[in-house]
């Protein structure tokens, strides 16, 4: 439902004149929706059931592409400092997880210094050894690439400490956090196969320690952190989509975006679509679980009609449950629900291109 409120605010507001009060109404159903959809994401990062797409990525760089908009997250009286480490190991990690780390741990360290302050980040190569793990419960020996985040703030006491991690809790006035920012840095950590510790003196300052796996894979190419603009080309679009409301938002959100569309509301109509001939599709958007057959086995089916057809998928799922459906598997293109026309023009391209 995040999604087709989301898709129709989205929709609407190009319809609209500047002045327009309901304009100002629609914005309001949007942040509304918005804000549904990071509780309902940090709920699904804390409980680790998250779709994640690990890359292999160069962490330094990654920080770098986003240094100027974390600035402007943690406001102008607070001094961001980064300091990369030379040579730095890869890490696969997914890097919008990556992303959320870094915003919910710059959030978190600009509201421990009201005053302002110095929020510091830097990276490193550690080695764990046994005798390390064994005083730290749930690490494992091995090679990690360290991030450390650290504020000059309030810090937070021994008492309090040790419930930092766990969802809705909060030290914060009513009102002006949810108790999810923590517990949804660890889950994704968690996810992603890393640890986090947590340090802290009060009056002195918090840091963060977030360890995540060396990459250790021979001929891996750093991937490219940016994300580049949606290349559009004119092509025809084939959705299957068992929601009706689902189905009529994102027939509307391809049309403005330039796409011609045919949509399915049930995988018999589009195998049959598929079938006839002289019928053009260059991509298949298809829903993951729907009754009676599945994405997958859509998939297959058209495959044999048309074994070169593209198909993307769509889920609000759970990776559970999608991984259940034997969807996450290597060189599949995936788009969680709720998205926005961009993710969704991107994931087009993408599955367009073949990438």
């Amino acid at each position: 439902m995040l999604n087709v409120i989301l898709g129709y605010a989205e929709l609407a507001k190009p319809k609209l004149t500047s002045g327009d009060p309901v304009l100002k109404d629609i914005e309001e159903i949007e942040k509304a929706a918005k804000r549904s959809k990071d509780v309902t994401s940090q709920l699904l990062a804390f409980s680790r059931k998250q779709i994640i797409s690990p890359k292999i990525i160069n962490l330094n760089e990654m920080i770098l592409s986003i240094q100027k908009t974390l600035a402007r997250v943690i406001g102008e009286d607070v001094h961001l400092s980064f300091y990369p480490k030379e040579d730095l190991w890869q890490i696969k990690f997914d890097p919008t997880h990556i992303e959320q780390i870094l915003f919910n741990l710059a959030a978190n360290a600009r509201d421990a210094m009201p005053g302002g302050g110095k929020l510091t980040m830097e990276t490193d190569n550690v080695h764990l050894d046994e005798a390390y793990c064994r005083d730290h419960l749930g690490f494992m020996p091995g090679d990690y690439v360290v991030l450390a985040v650290s504020d000059n703030g309030s810090g937070i006491d021994k008492e309090n400490l040790q419930y930092v991690f766990e969802p809705f809790f909060t030290t914060k006035d009513v009102g002006k956090g949810t108790g999810l920012g923590l517990a949804m840095v660890h889950g994704i950590v968690k996810q992603n196969g890393g640890f986090i510790n947590v340090y802290s003196e009060p009056g002195q300052g918090t840091t963060f320690k977030i360890y995540m796996t060396r990459n250790l894979e021979m001929d891996a190419t750093v991937e490219e952190t940016k994300k580049r603009p949606a290349v559009f080309s004119p092509a025809m679009i084939l959705l299957v989509e068992d929601d009706d409301m689902v189905r009529d938002m994102i027939t509307q959100m391809l049309k403005a975006i330039g796409y011609s569309v045919m949509a399915a509301a049930t995988p018999g109509e589009a195998l049959s679509i598929c079938k006839k001939g002289d019928t053009t599709v260059d991509l298949v958007i298809t829903d993951v679980v729907m009754p009676i057959m599945n994405g997958r086995e859509l998939r297959d089916k058209l495959r044999v009609v048309r074994p070169e057809i593209k198909v993307l998928f769509v889920s609000g799922y759970t990776s559970n449950v999608v991984v259940h459906h034997g969807i996450l598997e290597e060189g599949v293109h995936f788009l969680q629900k709720p998205f926005n026309m961009n993710d969704l023009s991107h994931k087009i391209s993408e599955a367009l291109a073949g990438k």
